[in-house]
């Protein structure tokens, strides 16, 4: 299913689905928030995570940059809300999240960004009707084609059209394997910029989404390689230290 593949956000029991991510690239990013977030992140504590986003939904006025920011942040709640069967709130923050995709839209701002933000939200509104999914479904994957080709530098574009890949049925196409390779590359390309990687969650989880991507294809050991970079990195995400690294590690 296109949804599960946007949900691999990572946090403790916060996610049992899959889903992706975006937005270390962007330029402007306000540290303050931007650290907010990675905290809340790392910790499971989605409730700062929405304060931390209400304060920002409720300026009012807001630049470009600003509305890419708090899309990126709605776009990762949204997400925790589909994997915590939270689907009323979920469906607010998606109404949102499409006045500002239409804004970004129509300002022609970033717009590679934002064809990888609607990739994932097309995906979430299949979770709630997967009957729209023929209809939705090509849209999600039209959508990520679209950003790489706006802009082949957007790791976000590969990370989305890696998520559709590994989740769509292989009888229409999908393949595990093509969408483990675009994941690779998108990683390649967020790594490129390493000042940008501090304090980010996007990273963090497109790290989980390889590791659990290796740890599903049987290869032990290139997942448990990732969960140890990854903890490298941040000693303290909780998610991959309490549960899926030592679930790797106990699996025969």
């Amino acid at each position: 299913m296109l949804f599960t593949a946007w949900l691999c956000m990572a946090s403790i029991t916060f996610f049992h689905c899959c889903m992706l991510l975006l937005i270390s690239v962007l330029p402007g990013l306000r540290a303050g928030n931007k650290e907010e977030i990675y905290k809340a992140y790392i910790s499971n504590n989605m409730q700062q995570w929405k304060k931390v986003m209400d304060a920002m939904q409720s300026q009012a006025v807001k630049s470009n940059e600003f509305m890419l920011e708090l899309l990126n942040y709605q776009y990762g709640y949204v997400a925790w809300c589909i994997g915590n069967k939270k689907e009323s709130e979920a469906s607010d923050y998606i109404k949102k999240a499409d006045k500002y995709m239409e804004a970004l839209e129509k300002n022609n701002y970033k717009l590679s960004l934002v064809h990888a933000y609607k990739s994932a939200f097309y995906g979430y509104k299949i979770g709630f009707s997967r009957v729209k999914a023929p209809f939705l479904g090509p849209k999600s994957l039209e959508s990520a084609k679209l950003a790489i080709k706006l802009d082949a530098n957007n790791p976000y574009g590969y990370l989305q059209y890696g998520n559709a890949m590994y989740y769509m049925p292989s009888f229409i196409g999908g393949s595990k394997e093509v969408g483990l390779e675009n994941y690779l590359k998108a990683l390649n390309l967020m790594e490129r910029n390493q000042e940008n990687l501090k304090n980010d969650w996007n990273y963090l989880n497109l790290l989980t989404v390889i590791a659990k991507a290796y740890s599903e294809r049987g290869d032990k050991a290139m997942a448990k390689a990732y969960y140890q970079k990854i903890l490298k990195y941040e000693p303290d995400y909780l998610w991959v230290k309490n549960e899926l690294y030592p679930q790797l590690l106990k699996e025969k």
